[in-house]
């Protein structure tokens, strides 16, 4: 038996055992060999494939380049961030979502019924359509492939021009199109995730059913609904942050916000001091002693109930100006208010606080 090669791929061979006659007949045409419908190149003719070059048969592994380590990765499916975990490196932000790529529906018999079933990107209630409207396309030709004759290439374009005016042709179209655009002007600037994204939509969807928005600013109730998305699911946002970037007076937010709360009968959480404390130490230039020491000093404020009240950020300032005291880091007290957005007086104030309740840090 004599084994004849033939190429599968850049990187394989199959080996392939023949008798030695064929292979004596047709030993100076290799391309006969391949052609010749007599050679089997059947399973069970064939001995083994093999690889011809050196490639390595384990898949693609994502290495973290601070620490070359590949076991702590793991991925954010809300922020679409790929993280080392071991000393947090970001490694990619942009993942594509693979896990809601198409949608089936099924009968109660357990089959799928394919009129019903939906490829592409899923619906969202921050779209003012949902993401169920259909469009004209701009091409040229239909559906079989052939160009459209211009006389009626001009009656299309017509019809496409309607299509567009008619679905915002109700004012409570062009108010959701107007929302959902400031809204995602937010998403970008503030980094929110689509979770909260879509409950602001939702809360906003919810006022203007209740015919909460008139008489009252699109933007302040889109500010409000995603001040209180950023409550509802921990995330240390304040009013302050939401003002600045969306160019919107402080004062009509809360004054929205609040009635708002009283229009839903809805309680949000309370910001948790804790994240607040990491956000004011990320953006001071301390050492990480002095931020495991201020949240260390949190928790206790919060176990003694001294927290009840306060503002999150004049008690993170606070925190950390006196963590930065017993480790002994040089930071003034307009710096690190300024920082949290507080005055030098609320800083002062709750300095007094904690070190009345808590006579260890006196």
């Amino acid at each position: 038996m004599a084994a004849m090669v033939r190429y599968l791929t850049p990187d394989q061979v199959l080996i392939h055992h023949s008798n030695s006659k064929t292979n004596r007949k047709h030993n100076g045409n290799n391309k006969s060999i391949l052609n010749d419908p007599s050679h089997d190149f059947s399973i069970d003719k064939t001995s083994h494939i093999e690889n011809k070059g050196n490639y390595s048969s384990k898949p693609n592994q994502t290495l973290c380049s601070m620490c070359n380590r590949s076991d702590k990765i793991v991925t954010d499916p809300e922020s679409g961030e790929i993280i080392c975990s071991n000393c947090g490196m970001v490694i990619s932000d942009k993942v594509e979502d693979t896990s809601h790529i198409e949608r089936h529906i099924f009968t109660r018999g357990g089959q799928i019924e394919e009129t019903r079933a939906r490829t592409g990107a899923p619906t969202s209630l921050a779209s003012h359509d949902m993401g169920l409207a259909t469009i004209v396309g701009k091409s040229d030709k239909d559906a079989s492939g052939k160009k459209i004759d211009p006389l009626i290439s001009s009656t299309m374009q017509r019809l496409r021009a309607w299509d567009s005016r008619l679905k915002l042709n109700t004012p409570s179209d062009r108010s959701l199109r107007q929302a959902f655009m400031l809204l995602d002007t937010l998403k970008d600037k503030l980094g929110l995730s689509n979770a909260i994204i879509e409950n602001t939509a939702y809360l906003y969807r919810k006022a203007q059913q209740r015919k909460f928005l008139r008489g009252r600013s699109i933007p302040a109730v889109v500010c409000a609904a995603t001040y209180i998305a950023c409550r509802d699911a921990g995330i240390s946002k304040t009013m302050k942050d939401i003002a600045t970037a969306s160019n919107v007076k402080l004062k009509n937010i809360a004054r929205v916000y609040r009635q708002l709360m009283l229009e839903f009968d809805y309680k949000v959480p309370n910001i948790d001091p804790v994240k607040c404390v990491v956000r004011v130490a990320n953006k001071t230039n301390i050492t990480e002693k002095t931020k495991r020491q201020a949240i260390n000093i949190m928790q206790k404020v919060t176990e003694n109930e001294i927290s009840a009240g306060k503002d999150p950020m004049g008690l993170a300032a606070t925190v950390l100006y006196i963590s930065c005291i017993q480790t002994g880091e040089n930071i003034s007290q307009k710096e690190i208010s300024n920082i949290a957005g507080v005055t030098e007086v609320t800083l002062r104030n709750r300095l007094k606080d904690v070190q009345n309740h808590l006579a260890d840090l006196n």
